[in-house]
């Protein structure tokens, strides 16, 4: 597949089959994935893949609204994403780079959640990017080190839908040129 043909072919799943993912096509996300972008060659995007099912279940019945839960109750696999903190946006002083302040972090973890989920569309697996959880909680759970910070939420497994794409805005709405 190549790169456009996965860009526009990817979907949000949120119904999976049970089927458990060799770790080694984790390892092989995870590769690819490093090879994202960062603010200064930071790579400050750090993984977790859960497992776990006691996890699992703890983080949907207690960390996660209702819509996330149904999602991560059929899981094999959770990858949480977090970013070590301080590193992004700043000089060596711990100084802002920019007006930006910190938000450079997020930006970093976003274009890493994205490759993570077209890399693993290359391998034949779904994914879904959560936002809604409570953090505080699931750090301590997931027993997240102090020097970061969780971004993000990835059901990960094998898709048992394929939506169709929903309605794209067009370029003329989208780009400007000046």
């Amino acid at each position: 597949m190549n790169v456009i043909e996965c860009i526009k072919s990817r979907r949000s799943i949120r119904k999976y089959k049970p089927n458990a993912i060799d770790h080694s096509i984790i390892d092989s996300i995870v590769s690819t994935t490093s090879f994202s972008p960062s603010w200064k060659n930071t790579q400050i995007t750090r993984f977790i893949a859960i497992e776990d099912q006691s996890i699992l279940s703890t983080i949907a019945k207690c960390h996660v609204p209702d819509y996330n839960a149904k999602i991560i109750n059929q899981i094999p696999m959770l990858i949480a994403v977090s970013y070590i903190k301080g590193r992004c946006g700043f000089e060596r002083d711990g100084s802002y780079s920019s007006k930006k302040g910190d938000r450079w972090q997020m930006f970093d973890a976003g274009v890493a959640c994205q490759t993570f989920c077209l890399a693993a569309k290359e391998q034949g697996l779904g994914t879904v990017i959560m936002g809604m959880f409570d953090e505080d909680e699931i750090s301590k759970l997931i027993e997240l080190p102090e020097d970061q910070e969780l971004a993000a939420l990835i059901a990960i497994g094998y898709p048992d839908i394929e939506p169709e794409a929903p309605k794209r805005k067009t370029v003329d709405v989208l780009l400007q040129y000046k």
